[in-house]
């Protein structure tokens, strides 16, 4: 679990607490590691095919007319709601980077911060496969690591800070159950990972080519 949903976690464990806390890290943990491996099993699952796109999957499970519109809309709107999410956070991001450089510049709208990151977005999606964005895939993990070690080194570095509550925020019992939910929620997002769309694309790279057979067999030869 490396990204931006990892910085959302002490908001998270601070209204669930600890044991809570854990739990749910635990189970989202869990899920995310057996869909994984679901999802690898099932891409050779049929000799002589295979499933790098999970259109393809639900198609061969739920059949050609069912499978696709059960998989794809919910491909997209997790896709979509990722998508918003992080244009926004690098908007955000280039904005305030921006201002730290040049605090005298006049300030931009962070409207246009958005529809800048957007735009580049948009210029690395035209590159053909992952292969051609190794450098930016690189450096992008090498940041997740460096801002998720930095999150919890320095809360464990700082340690309790004296005059300090950590006691559960008091309100009402519905401001205490939408905060639960939202932390849930917090947690889900820092599990939730591109894997999943793209664990075809890696199994299909990682693993031996096809035998010759059996791309005759599914060429119809």
């Amino acid at each position: 679990m490396v990204g931006a949903g990892v910085l959302s976690l002490p908001y998270a464990m601070a209204h669930l607490g600890w044991g809570p806390g854990l739990v749910a890290l635990l189970v989202s943990w869990g899920i995310t590691l057996y869909t994984l491996r679901l999802l690898i099993e099932l891409h050779e699952c049929v000799p002589g095919v295979r499933f790098n796109r999970l259109r393809d999957l639900g198609a061969h499970a739920l059949g050609p007319r069912l499978g696709p519109w059960v998989v794809v809309p919910q491909q997209l709107i997790v896709q979509l709601g990722c998508d918003m999410v992080y244009m926004v956070t690098g908007g955000k991001c280039l904005q305030k980077f921006a201002e730290s450089l040049c605090p005298r510049c006049g300030p931009l709208h962070q409207s246009y911060w958005i529809c800048i990151f957007g735009s580049s977005q948009f210029l690395l999606s035209q590159l053909p496969n992952l292969d051609a964005i190794t450098a930016v895939s690189f450096a992008a993990a090498a940041m997740s690591l460096c801002y998720s070690t930095i999150s919890w080194a320095a809360c464990v570095a700082r340690g309790p800070v004296p005059g300090v509550s950590y006691a559960y925020k008091a309100g009402t019992a519905a401001d205490s159950t939408f905060r639960v939910f939202s932390a849930l929620g917090q947690v889900a997002f820092a599990f939730q990972t591109n894997l999943h769309h793209l664990i075809g694309s890696f199994s299909h790279q990682l693993n031996a080519p096809l035998p010759a057979q059996s791309r005759d067999e599914r060429s119809g030869m």
